[in-house]
């Protein structure tokens, strides 16, 4: 008896390539969400609106009065405010259109925010205020 040979090729399915990739794409979404830029918590004064400039440049100041900047996705440092002109001026270097944003606890006196306003001002920095949502209006 002659067996009939019958070539079988081998089938690829994209189904389980396609379950992974989805699954990178949720794991990645979720992450990224959790990611925080800010790591000091301070309590932030409500606005109503909110600006869509992404800022690059980050000065802190905590209800203690503590300064810190960061530039970029960098972590945080701690300056004083006499080592923060030459900290905004070297980020200016890096970036020349650098957006600086100020997170001031809404405890902080106002003097402090101007002082940080005036660097900005007298080295010509673009200043963004960051402000909480208000609340379900």
């Amino acid at each position: 008896m002659l067996r009939r040979r019958t070539k079988i090729s081998p089938e690829f399915s994209m189904a389980s390539m396609t379950d992974v990739i989805f699954l990178l794409l949720i794991f990645f979404m979720i992450t990224s969400t959790v990611v925080s830029p800010n790591a000091i918590k301070v309590l932030l004064p409500q606005g109503k609106q909110q600006t869509s400039a992404k800022p690059l440049t980050r000065v802190i100041i905590d209800k203690e009065l503590n300064f810190y900047a960061a530039f970029g996705n960098d972590k945080e440092q701690v300056l004083t405010l006499a080592e923060l002109t030459p900290f905004l001026q070297n980020c200016a270097m890096r970036e020349p259109e650098m957006y600086v944003a100020l997170y001031a606890d809404e405890t902080v006196p106002y003097r402090e925010i101007v002082k940080v306003l005036n660097i900005a001002n007298e080295n010509k920095f673009k200043m963004v205020l960051a402000t909480r949502p208000p609340d379900g209006r």
